[in-house]
């Protein structure tokens, strides 16, 4: 059962949704049902409409899995007395409860967060510890799992969530080939840590700063430093670093060391050339830098990483005979 309202973020839904009848065509039988609060469509984050497929009078006393998406402002959300009695009515009727990125905070209104450990999107997790003192927040975990009930971190972290519960409901080489199918980690490395390193300084509107990290991330791999790129650039290095730090809040060599971190990613998780060529590929010098670098910022060798990655690389199996209806509503 996913619960939807209006400006409910359409990927918290569709994200999930997309898992679950995936897994489907691989021996799974999920039964997901769509429902609001009057039956009626949400109108969701982006403007597109949502139908709900499913009325409360016809469910079933028995839901196997409630899963609660969110809202970016979720005051708004949690201010909706008639949403927060549904999930609390239908928590009670769910073998397992589960959230999307602001869905935590209704799930946290509701009271059943109340001394478990939970997670939200990163962005959200001070707002959700300073609102509800008795969720012992966490703010790393791409999902958190605390008996029954299970949160996940923002947005695309609902996959993640997904395809962890068709594993524990089906096993890995179900969940491994909708992870396939959909081109996604089943076991993504790292936690919330992990986003894309182009879009994490402030976006620079000065052209110079602009083709600077072009010229990086076109090759991490050459030797960039302040004085050839402001040479290539026809200015004083100088004040290429003070105009570079002012526009996106880091030093140039972080950001190209940044970049390399991510060329890395992609090398390890699409290739199979050895971790000692791929630290060379991005511009580590060694593969001994490289894994210095992963640790420090994502906790994982390279080695281990690409090890999660390759988790959803088995040879594609044909599908198989469906199990029982496992309803998801």
């Amino acid at each position: 059962m996913i619960v939807a309202f209006d400006e409910v973020q359409l990927l918290d839904v569709s994200g999930p949704l997309e898992v679950f009848t995936t897994a489907n065509r691989y021996g799974a039988r999920y039964d997901v049902r769509v429902v609001s609060t009057a039956g009626l469509d949400a109108r969701t984050s982006c403007g597109l409409r949502i139908g709900a497929n499913a009325s409360l009078e016809d469910l079933p006393q028995y839901i196997d899995t409630l899963l609660v998406p969110g809202r970016r402002d979720w005051r708004h959300a949690v201010a909706d007395s008639h949403l927060l009695s549904l999930i609390a009515g239908l928590a009670t009727r769910a073998r397992r409860v589960t959230s999307v990125c602001a869905g935590a905070f209704l799930l946290a209104e509701a009271e059943l967060l109340d001394g478990r450990r939970a997670t939200t999107h990163w962005e959200l997790v001070p707002q959700l510890a300073a609102a509800y003192p008795k969720v012992r927040v966490e703010s790393d975990p791409v999902f958190v799992r605390d008996g029954h009930i299970v949160t996940s971190a923002g947005v695309t972290a609902g996959i993640d969530l997904a395809l962890a519960l068709v594993e524990e409901d089906h096993g890995a080489d179900v969940a491994r080939e909708a992870a396939r199918q959909l081109v996604v980690f089943m076991a993504r490395p790292g936690g919330q840590s992990q986003f894309s390193v182009r879009m994490t300084p402030r976006p620079p509107q000065h052209p110079l700063v602009r083709r600077a990290m072009d010229e990086i991330t076109m090759d991490p791999a050459l030797p960039y430093g302040v004085d050839p790129l402001a040479a290539g650039l026809g200015v004083s290095p100088r004040h290429l670093a003070r105009l570079f730090r002012q526009e996106t809040g880091m030093t140039l060599g972080r950001y190209a060391d940044a970049v390399r971190v991510e060329a890395a990613q992609v090398l390890l998780s699409s290739g199979t050339a050895p971790v000692e060529e791929v630290a060379q590929q991005a511009g580590f010098g060694s593969s001994e830098s490289m894994r210095r670098v992963f640790q420090q910022t994502f906790g994982v060798s390279p080695t281990a990483y690409r090890a999660r990655f390759r988790t959803t690389s088995a040879p594609a199996r044909e599908p198989v005979a469906p199990g029982p209806v496992r309803r998801m509503v």
